[in-house]
């Protein structure tokens, strides 16, 4: 597993920090293998009153993903490894419940990678909502949002005619992203 460290806020990534992320990654690559296809992102943060850590890992058949804030940056990474490791073992209870009713045989006779994703994505999916994208400004849509007390909104932008989202971010600012169709 290939892992790149990212310091942010101000934070210097050390050669301490750097063999304590890797020595707790080694944790959950046994898990993977080769299975892992791009490289496993850590982004560390520092704040004034503390840390966070983001780790993501894109494996094939689905994206490992941890955010975790702590005051001490070494809890944070555990912490946060500990959410990756509950990921995997929620993973592989549902493979290994399927094969326990199904039974082995019946389970790879029948292998379907797009039903195995949709059981990942529909313990996950709670609500599927089509909207009418309007174009309005940027001021517009912000306005719109905190309106309707959502902490993101989907607009059409009437200045450059793409779909944008807008949202709040944890440090209360707002974002938007842009989309760009091809």
């Amino acid at each position: 597993m290939k892992i790149e460290i990212v310091g942010k806020n101000g934070f210097n990534v050390g050669k301490r920090t750097e063999e304590y992320v890797n020595k707790k990654l080694n944790k959950i690559e046994q898990f993977f293998g080769e299975e892992v296809i791009d490289i496993t992102r850590v982004v560390l943060k520092s704040y004034p009153t503390y840390n966070a850590v983001e780790i993501t890992i894109p494996a094939k058949s689905l994206i490992l993903r941890a955010e975790v804030k702590d005051p001490d940056l070494f809890g944070a990474i555990d912490k946060a490894v500990d959410k990756l490791l509950a990921q995997v073992r929620k993973r592989k209870d549902r493979i290994k419940n399927k094969l326990e009713k199904e039974g082995i045989k019946e389970v790879y006779r029948n292998l379907d990678i797009d039903d195995i994703e949709k059981d990942i994505i529909a313990g996950q999916l709670v609500k599927n909502k089509e909207i009418d994208l309007s174009p309005m400004t940027t001021e517009e849509a912000l306005d719109q949002m905190e309106l309707l007390g959502h902490n993101f909104f989907v607009f059409l932008n009437k200045a450059n005619h793409k779909v944008c989202v807008a949202y709040i971010r944890e440090d209360g600012n707002y974002a938007i992203i842009e989309t760009n169709n091809q």
